[in-house]
């Protein structure tokens, strides 16, 4: 299984357009989005996705009453983080900020974050922590989002 994750697109519609062909054309099989989506236009976008999308609020996903009817209409699964998920036999645990990981991460298998916008790919032990990082920027190039094997446990990174 393959999952696409994305973080602080910050209402970036352009750049969200971009990512939903991007993930569509990665053939993944779920979505996440770890948080700062902003406002329900960015999810209406997001329900071109050819795959379910799954997610956490961030900091800055105050529109909350409009956001919650986005996905309530669009069918997309988010929560207050942690988001705790069991995918291909693998334990997922999704924050936004990486300090709500305190205390969460024991028996997981992959961690995701958001919230810094830098790219995060660590293995510690058996235990991956993966932020794709920018993809809201304004620059060209230096925008991304991920792609996680959960069979292997690898990551690579899409950069537009």
């Amino acid at each position: 299984m393959r999952i696409g994750i994305v973080s602080d697109t910050h209402n970036n519609l352009k750049n969200v357009r971009k990512i939903v062909d991007l993930f569509n054309n990665a053939g993944v099989d779920r979505v996440i989005h770890t948080g700062d989506v902003t406002q329900a236009k960015t999810l209406a976008v997001l329900a071109d996705l050819e795959a379910p999308l799954f997610g956490v609020f961030g900091n800055n996903d105050q529109e909350r009453d409009s956001l919650d009817a986005a996905i309530e209409q669009f069918g997309f699964h988010f929560c207050e983080p942690p988001l705790n998920l069991i995918w291909h036999q693998r334990n997922i645990i999704v924050v936004h900020d990486p300090l709500e990981f305190d205390g969460n991460l024991g028996r997981q298998d992959l961690a995701l974050h958001g919230h810094t916008h830098r790219y995060r790919n660590e293995l510690q032990e058996a235990q991956l922590i993966f932020n794709p990082g920018e993809c809201a920027g304004m620059i060209p190039g230096l925008n991304a989002i991920g792609v996680v094997d959960l069979e292997t446990l690898t990551t690579s990174l899409i950069k537009f």
